[in-house]
């Protein structure tokens, strides 16, 4: 037994130096073809919304998006979205569920690595669709986001971020604070 701890640690001792030989003794690799890209893409996320409303028994619920958009360049993209949250409870025997279209403009930091953080923010119009006694309303929605993409593949990456999201109305305002995860697919 003793033997064969001594080899085991040994051959351990040994492998930094056969990748040091295995490295130098490759010969340079030709580079693949990179894909291209039309710059179109398609997303959809899923997550968590938390509404900013004074006295809401229910102030959680469910939030997806749909959306295309188009990469510009390296760093640079804009998407138009539609956003739908369910039914936040408001008070008693009343609901309240928003959406909207936004156009948002996106800045991404670019690196080596799979990861790339981004910021961004959008404007467009939302509604407040009300039931029982809360009151439907309509008007400028904006958002403003920041995140992290993971590329999967070279067309498809996974997004997770965070939104801060409101709509203008006449009545009380709908901020929220979206958490979700979605993917990207690029064509």
């Amino acid at each position: 037994m003793k033997n064969f701890l001594s080899i085991l640690l040994a051959s351990f001792a040994l492998v930094p130096l056969a990748t040091t030989a295995k490295a130098t003794d490759m010969t340079p690799s030709v580079p693949s073809e990179t894909a291209t890209f039309s710059g179109i893409y398609l997303r959809g996320d899923a997550g968590a919304s938390f509404l900013n409303w004074t006295g809401a028994p229910t102030n959680w619920n469910y939030v997806g998006d749909a959306g295309i958009g188009y990469q510009f360049d390296q760093n640079l993209r804009a998407d138009l979205t539609y956003n739908w949250t369910g039914n936040y409870t408001v008070a008693p025997g009343a609901t309240l569920n928003t959406s909207s279209v936004l156009g948002t403009v996106y800045y991404d930091w670019k690196n080596e690595s799979s990861l790339t953080p981004y910021i961004g923010a959008g404007v467009g119009y939302g509604w407040q669709n009300a039931g029982g006694t809360a009151v439907s309303d309509h008007g400028i929605a904006v958002g403003l986001n920041a995140g992290v993409a993971y590329d999967i593949t070279n067309n498809l990456a996974l997004d997770v971020g965070y939104r801060f999201h409101d709509i203008f109305t006449n009545t009380q305002s709908t901020g929220e604070h979206q958490v979700m995860a979605g993917l990207r697919v690029k064509f």
